[in-house]
Order: structure tokens, then sequence, then C-alpha cells
């Protein structure tokens, strides 16, 4: 549980993405800049020289590699934006009020009709349901209306070159170039997100070369163009690979009893559907709770906001993107694409989402009363929210797990 808020990242979902970036894995992406700066065209054109040989090394054809890196230019706009994106956040409820919209539901809806036919076979196929293949394509391009115009391998270069996440990114660019080596795209139709997350689903290249469909059997695994049959069944492979269980819900809202022990509302904590009815849990809806296996409950905006049973395919979705709250805007778009009802309990929206500078207080300041989040990042990881609500059960407070300002002064 990331404690109900999302870091504004890159459209919020790129496929592999939670891969973390490694610069030990290629040693000899050896210009691990430490960058002050936003670097230079002069810098990035002695970085180009020096990656030109890595990239043949890889396997890419000289003839390749000089059409592809033709008209990269570097780009510092993006290194901005990839140096202030996680300064912003948003609480879950100011979230899914933009990703689970009327207009996003209506073009959702929309978007299932024109594509009906195909969305089914994808759903036959590969056993994914098809309103959370929508859901997803209507998270990450608003159902192809916003794919990205960012030339990728301009966009991978520039983050290589910056050295931060060099290796991560350097190989995201090899990746990229073996797209185009394959035919699959040329280089300046292969455009997306400035993080170098690509088309309709953006999937980055390297789960592209891991899970991409040629669906329409044409030949090619086109996630850029207009027709998004192949990255609608890309997205879908990429859930069914990750174990994705067909028939079953990602979860549910559901009405916790008076009285109900709060240090069980964790993703850590999974326990047969027939303990959780057993402790009073009810569904929103009414009726009783359906039975997929093992289930957690998660407070994503603290015990003052809403409750989710969430079973083993929210942690499928968790691998597009780890964020709780995309994962439930995920679920929560599907289910509404479907025809189901909007999340009926209130949010705590007196409450607002601590800044970077704020999460990086709360974490140095519980580990100084004792109270330890096992590093500090400014991230609200399951370790912070073990800690905050470790806090609450010390100072009597309900021990929700919610990182709020309130916790923060407590602890000043």
């Amino acid at each position: 549980m990331r404690a109900g808020l999302i870091f504004l990242m890159v459209g919020l979902a790129q496929p592999g993405a939670a891969q973390s970036p490694n610069t030990s894995e290629t040693g000899n992406v050896a210009e691990q800049r430490e960058t002050s700066d936003m670097g230079s065209e002069e810098g990035f054109a002695n970085w180009l020289t020096g990656f030109r040989p890595r990239a043949l090394e890889a396997g890419i054809a000289p003839e390749v590699l000089e059409r592809a890196l033709a008209d990269v230019r570097f780009d510092p706009k993006i290194l901005e934006r990839d140096r202030n994106q996680s300064e912003f956040t948003k609480t879950i409820w100011d979230y899914l009020d933009t990703a689970v919209s009327a207009d996003r539901i209506t073009h959702g809806k929309a978007a299932l009709a024109r594509h009906d036919a195909v969305l089914r076979r994808i759903e036959a196929e590969f056993g994914v349901d098809r309103h959370v293949v929508a859901a997803i394509w209507g998270l990450e391009s608003a159902y192809g209306s916003f794919r990205g115009d960012t030339p990728t391998i301009g966009a991978l270069a520039t983050l290589a070159y910056d050295g931060r996440r060099a290796a991560f990114f350097e190989e995201q660019l090899i990746a990229a170039l073996r797209i185009v080596a394959n035919g699959d795209v040329r280089p300046e139709a292969m455009r997306g997100s400035w993080a170098g997350a690509m088309g309709h689903t953006q999937f980055m290249p390297t789960s592209w070369w891991g899970h991409a469909v040629d669906f329409d059997g044409d030949g090619k695994r086109d996630v850029w163009g207009d027709d998004p049959t192949d990255a609608l069944a890309s997205a879908a492979a990429y859930l069914r690979h990750w174990g994705w269980t067909t028939g079953a819900v990602w979860g549910l809202e559901v009405r916790l009893p008076e009285g109900f022990d709060y240090d069980q509302t964790t993703e850590r904590v999974r326990k047969p559907v027939a303990d959780w009815a057993a402790l009073g849990v009810v569904p929103m809806a009414g009726g009783d709770l359906p039975d997929h296996g093992l289930a957690s409950v998660l407070l994503p905006g603290g015990a003052r906001g809403a409750a989710f049973l969430i079973f083993s395919n929210f942690q499928v979705i968790e691998r597009y993107n780890t964020a709780d709250a995309y994962v439930i805007a995920v679920g929560h778009l599907a289910d509404r694409l479907r025809g189901g009802p909007a999340i009926v309990a209130d949010w705590p929206r007196d409450l607002r989402a601590l800044t970077r500078d704020e999460r990086i207080e709360l974490q140095e300041r519980l580990g100084a009363a004792g109270f330890d989040p096992k590093g500090v990042d400014g991230r609200i990881g399951p370790n912070t929210i073990a800690a905050v609500k470790a806090f609450q059960r010390a100072n009597g407070m309900r021990p929700d797990g919610y990182a709020s300002l309130e916790i923060l002064n407590r602890l000043r």
C-alpha cells in the first residue's frame, strides 16, 4: 500500500518500468555523470560518440545505427521533466477524479463499442477481461488519443546521457534500436512519452520485446499506429504472463465493521475470503464476498476513506504500475465500463498529499523517534506505512498507516 498518493510519473504506467534501474549491470556505460547541470549539446555529442561502439558491440548494424541516430538531438526539456516529476503528488481521490472521470467512462464505453470484436477476440485468446484491457488503454493514452509525440530514440538517448540511470535507459535505447532493425517501425514513427514509453499502452522497449503481439497478422507488432489491435493484445499478453486469473475480479469496495483491526489493512496480510467475512467485512454493494482465493484489505485513503478487498489480479495489474492508486483506477474504471457503480464511501478531502520534502522529513522523524521506516527516500511504501502504524499505535491513534500532515506535525 502506497498511502493513497501517487507520484505523477511518465503517464503512470510502463510495463517493466518497475524494474529498478541498476547501473551495475553495464559497468562500461561508463559515463555515470554527476549531473548538477542539465548537460549540453557538446556533452551529448561526446556521449553519442562513446555510445556508438557499445551499440555496435550489442549487435546493432551500422546502417541501422546511423539511420536511427541521424536526427537525434539533446533535449534538455526531458531532463527538466525527469528531475521535477517526483515533486508533485496527488491524493488518491484527486487522482481517481481524473482517472475515472465521467468523460473517461463515456469515451471508454464508446471505444469498447468501436473495437468490440477485436477486444472480445483478445479476451478469448489471452483470458484477460476486455474491460481491464480497455481501462489500461484509457489511462495510458486516453484510448489512443494521446500516445505521446516525443521521438523515443532521442528521449532515451537524452536520459541515458544524463547519467543518473544510464544503465537502465541505455538498455532501453538498445532495445529500441533493435525494434527498428527488426522492421516493426521506422525510427521517425517511434514516438511516445518523454521517458520512452511507447504507443497506445505505453510499453517500454524491453517490454515490447518481451510481450508485444502481432495480433492482426500483418507481420509487425505495431503498438504505435492508429490501429490499436496489436497494442491491446500486447497489454493482455503482458497481464497473462504475470498470472492473470481468468474470471476473477481485481477487488471490490467493502465495508469494515466497527472495531476492525486496522493492523490487518495491508497487502502483507492475506487471508481466505471466509476469514474476512467472519471478521465482518461485507461488500459495499451488498451480498456475499466473491471468493477468488487469498485476499487483502486496503485503505488507500486511510480509515476515513474507501476500503477495498483485493485479490491476486490486483498484484498482476501492479506489474504494469506499482502505485495502488493506479491499480485501483484501472480496476474501478474497468468496473464502470461494464456498468458497475461508483465508489460509495467518502474520501477525506480536507487532507492534502505531503510534498516530497515533507515525506522525507516524515521518514527522518519516524526513524529518530524509534519507528524505523527502513530508508529515507521520500516514497511512502510498505516499510514507511508499517512505521506510521507503529507510531499511531504508540500514540493511541487508529493505526491505518496513512501518512498525513497530522502524523508529521505530531512528530515535530
